[in-house]
């Protein structure tokens, strides 16, 4: 139902102005309002169209002034024009904020959108009035009663005691499930048949003309008397309170004992075995295996990268680096820690080529391969954590170390 409540909030809080033509704009702007709803209620209710047969009717009621009634029967349009008056709204209000009656764009499209959504609801009768239930619903099933009831009444009539016939014997006088069926299904019929207009004059049916007198009332109430009209601010009764809560009468005290709604798994428990994170396919792998095979990849294939060349070399030196590291300390787990200066025993983490201080020694040349030309020092490798393993690279990636043996060759 078409109701203006949001709408006249929105206007009494954007078209501003205490004077007659300030008042005149927020009055005739919910005038425009109800009298879209009345138009389409009328298209759509007998007891609406009973009030108002005609448009000299609606004039006469206050809805439409004479002017408006000329621009309205003006229009050629051979469709339902309930819409004409929401048109003289947006008009209105563009007007309004032109005028400076509505201070910015924000509030004149925040007006605007409340206005789309209650002509929504007024377009909403008219599909529904326009295509409601499908009609063959209310035919089958005014036929499957009538006939289901026609065959009952034949087929479930005693036979006559007196002619003396064997096995039929007289047992029950009233037809009870017959009745109870009987209720059920014109129930079921009549449910069919107000479905077909909710509009209607009919006790069940919405009450059109009352909705049409209190949405007047209270749209112009609220726009008009009510515009800024506020009571003085005070202090509220839980200025000082740390939780503010309402009181209870003693016939609902008992809420107060139940437990808030935490939702609908608050209260699940799991076994202490079903809450141990379980370790992922391919996540067990060490973690140097896995920096190598990263570092592998980035490695550049081509002629100028011998199989002993010194990145080769760097690269296992980096990796029983890595192996190293990981554990929980490098001088208590190391058995040579305490070896004497310029020793240099068998230990994969106290290899001479780890320390950045001590220069690399030079590679031999092998066989059929020139040895590289002499360059620029290289920056030392500095360790990085590093991701699992992944995808072949794509070929576009630059590769760091590639750089590095390039500069070296």
């Amino acid at each position: 139902m078409p109701l203006p409540d949001a709408l006249m909030c929105v206007v009494v809080g954007t078209v501003h102005g205490r004077d007659e033509r300030g008042r005149l704009y927020r009055r005739t702007l919910m005038r425009y309002a109800g009298l879209s709803a009345v138009l389409i209620l009328r298209s759509v209710s007998t007891a609406v169209f009973k009030r108002f047969p005609t448009i000299d009717h609606v004039v006469e009621a206050g809805f439409m002034t004479r002017e408006e009634r000329k621009k309205f029967e003006n229009l050629n349009s051979s469709y339902n024009k309930y819409w004409v008056p929401c048109v003289w709204f947006s008009n209105l209000a563009a007007q309004a904020r032109r005028e400076g009656r509505i201070r910015d764009n924000g509030a004149l499209k925040l007006l605007l959108e409340e206005l789309t959504v209650f002509r929504g609801k007024c377009g909403m009768l008219f599909h529904y009035d326009w295509i409601s239930v499908p009609l063959v619903y209310t035919q089958v099933v005014t036929i499957a009663v009538y006939s289901y009831f026609l065959a009952c009444l034949i087929g479930r009539q005693f036979l006559d005691p007196a002619q003396g016939y064997r096995d039929h014997d007289l047992d029950l006088c009233v037809p009870i499930f017959t009745l109870l069926q009987f209720f059920f299904y014109a129930g079921w019929l009549k449910v069919a048949e107000q479905l077909i207009n909710p509009f209607g004059e009919d006790d069940d049916d919405f009450e059109t003309n009352f909705l049409i007198d209190r949405n007047f009332q209270v749209s112009m109430l609220a726009v008009d008397e009510m515009y800024d009209d506020l009571a003085m601010l005070e202090k509220d009764l839980y200025w000082d309170a740390a939780e503010a809560r309402a009181p209870y009468t003693a016939a609902t005290a008992f809420l107060l004992q139940q437990p808030s709604f935490q939702g609908s798994t608050f209260d699940i428990t799991l076994a202490k075995e079903d809450m141990q994170f379980q370790r992922q396919d391919g996540v067990d792998a060490p973690l140097s295996d896995a920096h190598g095979d990263f570092l592998q990849r980035l490695l550049p294939v081509g002629a100028g990268m011998a199989a002993g060349g010194l990145l080769g070399r760097r690269l296992s030196l980096l990796r029983r680096k890595n192996s190293c590291v990981s554990e929980e300390s490098t001088a208590a787990s190391c058995a040579c820690a305490g070896a004497p200066d310029g020793a240099a025993p068998e230990c994969s983490c106290g290899d001479p080529l780890l320390d950045i201080g001590l220069p690399e020694p030079e590679s031999e040349p092998h066989a059929g391969h020139e040895p590289p030309a002499p360059g620029p020092p290289a920056e030392p490798f500095t360790v990085v954590p590093m991701p699992g393993p992944r995808g072949p690279a794509p070929l576009w990636l630059p590769s760091p170390i590639g750089e590095e043996e390039e500069s070296l060759t």
